[in-house]
C-alpha cells in the first residue's frame, strides 16, 4: 500500500490518480482531473521538505536550504520516485497526446497529487510522516545531494546542443568596488532572454543564470 494506511476518503485518492490526459468531463463542461490536488501537493511537499531540511541542518543558511530543497523536489526527482513507489501501475492516463512532456512528467505530477490527497485525508502530521519516511529517507541520499556540485552552465549547453538551440551568456553590467564587484549575466536562448544571474565573478554569475534557466526548463538540479 503506497500510503501505508487505509484511506479515510477513497475518492480523494481516485481523483489523485486521474491524470489530466484522462480528465472526466462533467455535464457542466468542467473537466475533472488531479491538477488541483497536484497544485496543493506541490505546496505541501515544498513545506515539508523545507521543514525537514530546516531541522536537519540547524546551522546552514537560507541559500543552502533553498538549493537542497530544489534538488529534492525538482520534476526529474519526483518522476523517479513516483515510478519507484508504483504509481506507473495505477495511474489513470490517456496519453494519446502528442505532447512528449506529458510522458516525462506524469509520475511526478501524480505523486504531488497523491501528497495533496493525503494532506486532505489525514492531515499535515500524517502527510509529513509519509513524505519523510516513505519518500525522502528511502530515495534521497541527502549527504550525496549536498556534496554534489552541479555545473549548471554545462547542463544548459548540453540541452542546447541536444535540442538544437543557440545559447548566449551576455554580461549585462559590472558594479561595485574592486573587492566587492557584482556581475550580472543574462542567458539568451535563440536570441530571447531566458534567465538572469548575479555573482561576485563573471563565472559565478553565469552559473547562477544557468541554474535559473535549469529551473525554468525543469531540468534536474
Amino acid at each position: 500500500m503506497i500510503v501505508g494506511s487505509k484511506p479515510l476518503n477513497l475518492s480523494l485518492y481516485r481523483l489523485a490518480l486521474r491524470h489530466s490526459s484522462a480528465a472526466e468531463e462533467l455535464r457542466n463542461g468542467v473537466k475533472v482531473s488531479n491538477e488541483r490536488l497536484e497544485y496543493l501537493g506541490d505546496a505541501v511537499l515544498g513545506t515539508i521538505v523545507a521543514e525537514y531540511l530546516f531541522m536537519k541542518f540547524p546551522y546552514r543558511d537560507e541559500g543552502f536550504l533553498t538549493e537542497t530543497r530544489s534538488r529534492i523536489v525538482n520534476r526529474e526527482s519526483l518522476n523517479h520516485v513516483g515510478q519507484k513507489i508504483g504509481l506507473a501501475a495505477i495511474v489513470e492516463a490517456g496519453l494519446a497526446s502528442k505532447n512528449p512532456y506529458a510522458y516525462k512528467s506524469i509520475y511526478g505530477d501524480t505523486l504531488e497529487a497523491m501528497i495533496g490527497a493525503i494532506y486532505l485525508d489525514r492531515g499535515y502530521r500524517f502527510c509529513r510522516s509519509f513524505v519523510c519516511q516513505r519518500l525522502i529517507l528511502p530515495y534521497f541520499d541527502i549527504d550525496n545531494i549536498i556534496n554534489t556540485t552541479t555545473n549548471f552552465k554545462s547542463k544548459v549547453i548540453e540541452w542546447s546542443q541536444r535540442d538544437n538551440k543557440e545559447v548566449d551568456f551576455r554580461l549585462i553590467s559590472v558594479s561595485g568596488a574592486q573587492r566587492f564587484k557584482e556581475f550580472i549575466v543574462e542567458l539568451y536562448v535563440d536570441g530571447e532572454p531566458l534567465a538572469e544571474g548575479k555573482g561576485p565573478t563573471k563565472k559565478k554569475a553565469e552559473q547562477e543564470a544557468a541554474k535559473a534557466a535549469c529551473e525554468k526548463l525543469q531540468m534536474s538540479l
